[in-house]
């Protein structure tokens, strides 16, 4: 396996930085989302921090060793603590790897510096940036590297286009403007066959099978009938799975939209039936509509992975955190109110730090299977390696300023 990833990146250049969802139902491990502006650095445990920061030594010597200014651009909602505490954690991560770290941000509404303390004891330095013909910084500091910690789900603000002389990490096609669930989906779908070829397993096992539905509007019901067919059909190959394997569970896909706005949320579905239901409920319509009004938007269906995992007796997923090409650590996303067949990033949750590495505990021969941790963590780290692999393809097929072999 090892070996394998050390092929790929040789081939391939690693997303600066991701985070990956994973649910593990027991018969399945499978990534359910892929972050390319990972927040929640702030969840992860102290003993990581190390990991985090050899990582990010490796990560800035590959793309300008000579880096010496990094400027670090948060999201705008500049009053949320929980999210300034992980800008927080990623200027300790940089500043640690050797670098002057500042945050600059892009807000209108910061005009002059403010400094805001949070609930942990850190402070967060707000600068406004400023903006010259081809270069982006604060008053008296040029940064040769800037970090986006933003997904850019709103599009690409114009102060961020065109910079030519520094370097812009993740590079703009990696924001949701451009980037497609079914897109990273689609690569990891290959990633996932070849990788299962390698093991000898049915790639099913590590791979949430798509289908992505164009155009649907809740509101108007354009798109409806299309959207439902893709639901029926998945249904029915994962029902076709579960009885291949033996599993006694009922199967349900989630819906959600393709370009990761936050527009719709996410459905999961256990039957196509339910679908028109949906269209006729008037707070679908609410649900469906996209930010903009009654927009019709594009959804991907995903085959739904049951989650296994309890942490407090509260259903639990773990998150993995990868810098580079490293896995530095991850938590559970932890929701007491939630299902196991149910989305659990939503408020209410909590976080609990996944002991990656200070865990002594090796696998204890005739021991039941699972009672060994570390194992388990090894294979999360893989799956949430091979979301990346699969990223840095999508990322390439989306780069608009990729050489087009003839």
């Amino acid at each position: 396996i090892e070996r394998w990833f050390r092929l790929e990146w040789m081939e391939h250049t690693p997303p600066f930085y991701s985070s990956v969802d994973i649910r593990n139902a027991g018969f399945k491990l499978a990534p359910v989302d892929t972050n390319l502006y990972p927040g929640g650095w702030n969840n992860l445990t102290p003993e990581m921090l190390p990991l985090a920061v050899q990582a990010a030594q490796a990560a800035i010597e590959k793309i300008c060793p000579e880096a010496r200014n990094l400027l670090v651009i948060p999201e705008n909602h500049s009053r949320n603590t929980f999210y300034l505490a992980n800008v927080a954690q990623l200027v300790r991560i940089f500043h640690m790897a050797g670098l002057n770290v500042r945050v600059g941000s892009i807000d209108p509404a910061i005009k002059s510096p403010k400094k805001i303390e949070l609930p942990n004891g850190d402070t967060v330095c707000l600068e406004p940036v400023a903006r010259s013909k081809r270069r982006l910084g604060l008053k008296h500091f040029d940064p040769c590297t800037i970090l986006l910690n933003t997904d850019l789900s709103a599009g690409t603000p114009g102060i961020l286009e065109d910079l030519h002389e520094q370097y812009l990490l993740p590079p703009l096609h990696a924001g949701w403007s451009v980037r497609r669930k079914s897109n990273h989906f689609h690569s990891y779908e290959e990633v996932s066959k070849r990788f299962g070829k390698l093991l000898g397993i049915d790639p099913w096992l590590i791979n949430p099978m798509y289908a992505k539905a164009a155009e649907v509007s809740f509101a108007t019901g354009q798109g409806i009938d299309v959207l439902t067919s893709h639901v029926d059909a998945l249904l029915t190959k994962v029902r076709r799975k579960y009885k291949e394997y033996g599993i006694n569970e009922k199967p349900f896909v989630v819906v959600k939209t393709d370009n990761g706005s936050p527009g719709l949320g996410v459905m999961t579905v256990r039957d196509a039936k339910e679908i028109e239901a949906l269209v006729r409920r008037p707070r679908a319509s609410k649900a469906g509509a996209a930010k903009e009004g009654q927009e019709p938007c594009d959804l991907i269906v995903q085959e739904g992975v049951l989650t296994n995992e309890r942490v407090h007796n509260g259903v639990a997923e773990p998150v993995v955190y990868m810098m580079d090409r490293y896995v530095v650590g991850g938590f559970y996303r932890v929701h007491a109110e939630r299902a196991p067949d149910e989305n659990l990033n939503l408020p209410g949750a909590s976080f609990v730090p996944l002991a990656f590495s200070e865990s002594a505990h090796l696998p204890q021969p005739g021991a039941k299977p699972g009672a060994s941790a570390p194992n388990r963590f090894y294979m999360y780290g893989v799956i949430g390696r091979l979301a990346m692999v699969a990223a840095s393809y999508e990322l390439e097929a989306t780069d608009p300023d990729a050489e087009v072999y003839e």
